[in-house]
């Protein structure tokens, strides 16, 4: 018999297979060989394996440090405390607050072609850079997959993206992904599996692939991937780690659900204007606008290429004098490398200030712009106030082009600039620095809570008739950013899910937390939830009372985030009569109502109508749902 050709996503699901049928739309469970959890998500995920009873880990994990380095008073580092000692207790390799953005250095030290790593980041399918099926979820999920259970999915379309040309002077690879975006929007890769094949890979290195695989949280879709063909394995070369390196790609004659192609040579530079990624233009359409902020890094442009060529550009100028030139090294390995270059002597003379290496402004932990004033960042995401500062202007755009605005002091097509593009000349080998990660002990350890850090919250069961007032209505792609803020009045607070409660919904609508009844319902637009994996967007609401959600339409990690903490996510059509805030809404017979079908009725109480709405529950999702949430039910199965 024939074998029938795979692509390469194929190939990573059927060799992690551990249930279900791999058909789109079914789901599948995965068998998991690494986790990725960071400070701003991990201290959930350890109280949740605490919550669970479990006593080691059963895959591979790597606790970073990397989103809240800011030690403003004494939570942050409490919470590092807490971190390090939950390593101890369940096993986990520990990366030192300062070592590394958590996607750049996992690929740099952990990453291998053919595994599976689940992320409690949304940016974890960064490694999919590697040939890995790296994927994103809720904290809760990343937990599970430690205790040893697979990661359930709704098995994707795979989408096969064709890369034809090299790409020209003063493009680079942010201006690939940017491409994409400005084609296809936040919502085109819901549902899918983004891979990238053909001859133009050949001139994306692998960090080069990194910035594209990490921006596809920014499309929705489940995850990216590209081969692990000669340009992985020279990066694990350098890396020091060659016998980790697995030829994987696709099968000949392979095919995809969905096709679309890109000439990387027909590519000029583009940038994203304020509030959204998907808002994409060519940099020439909006040149001239004063800036007066370029951030460069994050783990969206992490690699040495991108901070060498901003060095090489500023080399022997000084940056525009109304410009804050921020420098945020993604690991310290790469601080290492660019020092040897000389390149970062060129960027300090140049006029930058050089931060601490993690994710900083990208989370809103510090670098907040003035009121009103443009800043160009090289980082994933723009959304409304995620900077720290309400009434931001934030544009996402390539190292080259925060350049040359760093240069001029205003928006600037990098191809204008009168000088020639930069000829880089990188080292062959990495700084390899595995100093500051602490391998995982076999010494007994008891977790180092200090009184800032609380518990899980008790989970309770559905109620067999719903009645749920509805406490705010939103629009459309409204991010986890706005249902729960990060920045440095929110984040240091996110092992107290009671104190972080109150910052629910605070940039949209503060009145909300003071309306949240128990129980209670949202009603949302399209795209709801989308942005970070964070599930502190749904605990915090669920304690206060949430239990119903009624959307067009959800982001993947916050519907699976919904669900695992028992709140019941339902979709209305086009043609329904939208219940407004203070409307009372009623569902009856509530298991009956999830076991017997997808379509479920939601009644007006308020207006006496009827609205017709589908869940795409899966049998065991809905016993989670009844059961209050995952923990409840794995306590009760155990």
């Amino acid at each position: 018999m024939a074998t029938v050709a795979m692509n390469l996503a194929q190939k990573l699901i059927h060799a992690h297979l551990a249930g279900g049928d791999p058909a789109p739309g079914e789901e599948i469970a995965l068998r998991v060989d690494q986790t990725l959890t960071q400070d701003a998500t991990g201290t959930m995920v350890m109280l949740e394996l605490e919550a669970l009873g479990i006593d080691r880990v059963r895959t591979e994990s790597v606790q970073y440090v990397d989103h809240n380095l800011l030690q403003a008073d004494e939570r942050n580092m409490a919470d590092h405390l807490f971190l390090r000692s939950a390593c101890r207790r369940f096993g986990v390799w520990y990366s030192k607050p300062g070592n590394g953005v958590s996607h750049p250095t996992h690929m740099q030290r952990f990453g291998v072609p053919g595994k599976l790593l689940a992320g409690s980041d949304s940016h974890t399918c960064a490694a999919g850079s590697l040939g890995m099926l790296a994927i994103g979820v809720g904290g809760l999920d990343v937990a599970m997959a430690m205790a040893g259970e697979p990661l359930y999915l709704v098995m994707p379309e795979i989408w096969g993206v064709r890369l034809t040309g090299e790409l020209p002077p003063w493009v680079s690879a942010k201006d690939v992904i940017l491409e994409m975006l400005r084609r296809h929007g936040v919502a085109g890769g819901v549902h899918r599996i983004i891979e990238y094949h053909g001859p133009g890979l050949a001139c994306l290195s692998a960090m080069d692939r990194h910035v594209i695989a990490n921006m596809g949280a920014e499309l929705g879709a489940t995850t990216s991937v590209l081969p692990a063909d000669d340009r992985v394995r020279e990066f694990l070369e350098a890396e020091d780690r060659a016998d980790d390196f697995t030829r994987l790609v696709a099968d000949d004659g392979a095919g995809y659900d969905v096709t679309d192609e890109i000439d990387l040579s027909a590519l000029v530079p583009l940038i994203a204007r304020p509030g959204s990624p998907g808002d994409v233009v060519p940099v020439q359409e909006v040149a001239g606008a004063d800036v007066h902020q370029a951030v460069i890094g994050s783990s969206a442009n992490p690699g040495l290429r991108d901070f060498a060529v901003v060095a090489a550009i500023l080399e022997g100028r000084q940056s525009h004098p109304q410009v804050s030139l921020d420098v945020n090294p993604s690991s310290r390995q790469i601080l290492a490398d660019l020092t040897a270059m000389g390149a970062t002597t060129a960027l300090i003379q140049s006029g930058a200030r050089l931060h601490q290496t993690g994710c900083l402004g990208c989370i809103g932990m510090g670098q907040a712009p003035a009121i009103g004033h443009n800043s160009l960042r090289t980082m994933p995401r723009n959304f409304p106030g995620r900077s720290g500062t309400a009434d931001d202007r934030v544009w996402l755009c390539s190292p080259e082009t925060a350049a040359a605005a760093a240069l001029t002091g205003r928006i600037t097509d990098p191809r204008t600039l009168d000088m020639d593009y930069p000829t880089l000349s990188l080292p062959s080998r990495s700084a390899v620095n595995r100093a500051m990660l602490e391998p995982p002990t076999d010494e007994p350890a008891e977790l180092e809570k200090a009184p800032s850090i609380g518990s899980m919250p008790d989970l309770d069961p559905m109620p067999a008739d719903l009645a749920a007032t509805v406490a705010i209505t939103v629009g459309d792609d409204i991010s986890t950013d706005e249902i729960l803020q990060a920045g440095a009045s929110a984040l240091p607070f996110r092992s107290n899910i009671e104190k972080l409660a109150e910052f629910t919904f605070r940039r949209v609508d503060a009145g909300y937390v003071e309306r949240a009844e128990h129980p209670h319902a949202i009603v949302a637009g399209r795209n709801y939830g989308q942005g970070s994996s964070r599930e502190h967007a749904v605990l915090a609401p669920r304690f206060l009372g949430l239990r119903l959600v009624l959307a067009r339409s959800y982001a993947r990690i916050h519907w699976q985030n919904l669900v695992n903490f028992g709140v019941l996510p339902l979709e209305y059509g086009d043609d329904s009569d939208i219940p407004a805030a203070g409307d009372r809404l009623e569902v009856s017979g509530v298991p009956d109502a999830l076991r017997d079908g997808h379509d479920v009725e939601v009644r007006n109480a308020t207006r006496g109508s009827t609205i017709r709405c589908r869940h795409r529950l899966s049998a065991r999702q809905v016993g989670l749902i009844l059961a209050g949430g995952r923990i409840p039910a794995f306590r009760a199965a155990a």
